[in-house]
């Protein structure tokens, strides 16, 4: 299990202050992304009505080229890739056939990708970036915090960079205040926002 370096929600109802924590848990921990973040504050005020949820991201892995996944050979004619991670041979394929052409790209099973008569070398073929974690980060993570926010609380204001984020839901229009309520709880976890 991933640890977060800051993890609080903040209620005035304590009980109910317990439950979020446990359902901020659940969801961050079934959408995989304790690995990600480093710190979270979570405000929620079923009075005024307000839930608010800003944090910081840790660095997200390297993108993924096809190096990190195959092990390409070249031979006459043709270049054969030995697959050691499936996790991402079908973005791998969809690349090669934009690139290439399906003509010339052929899986006989799920371990081996056999590139025929391409006008690239084997060196060129290991650098083609195949995927980048961090282009589905945000979208997860809007998901996981839409799913953490109470189920009637429609009105939204979500803020993403690659450091830090900011997430605010409501029944009622947001207000400039919000924005003094998110700058807060950025401090109550010792950083700017």
């Amino acid at each position: 299990m991933y640890a977060i370096e800051y993890f609080e929600v903040e209620c005035p109802e304590s009980l109910g202050g317990e439950y979020y924590k446990q359902i901020a848990n659940d969801v961050l921990l079934d959408h995989n992304l304790l690995r990600v973040i480093s710190r979270i504050h979570i405000f929620i005020d079923p009075k005024v009505p307000v839930f608010v949820a800003v944090g910081t991201l840790k660095k997200i892995t390297t993108i993924v080229r096809v190096r990190d996944l195959a092990n390409v050979n070249p031979q006459e004619g043709k270049i054969t890739l030995v697959i050691s991670d499936e996790t991402y041979l079908a973005p791998m394929l969809k690349i090669f056939w934009e690139r290439f052409g399906k003509d010339k790209v052929e899986q006989p099973d799920r371990f081996t990708v056999i590139l025929y008569n391409i006008p690239v070398s084997a060196q060129e073929i290991e650098e083609i970036v195949v995927a980048d974690p961090s282009e589905s980060l945000f979208k997860d993570l809007i998901y996981a915090l839409r799913c953490i926010a109470p189920e009637g609380f429609r009105l939204k204001s979500e803020r993403f960079s690659t450091e830090k984020f900011s997430f605010v839901a409501s029944e009622n229009t947001l207000d400039e205040d919000i924005d003094a309520l998110v700058r807060a709880k950025f401090a109550l976890m010792g950083v700017t926002p």
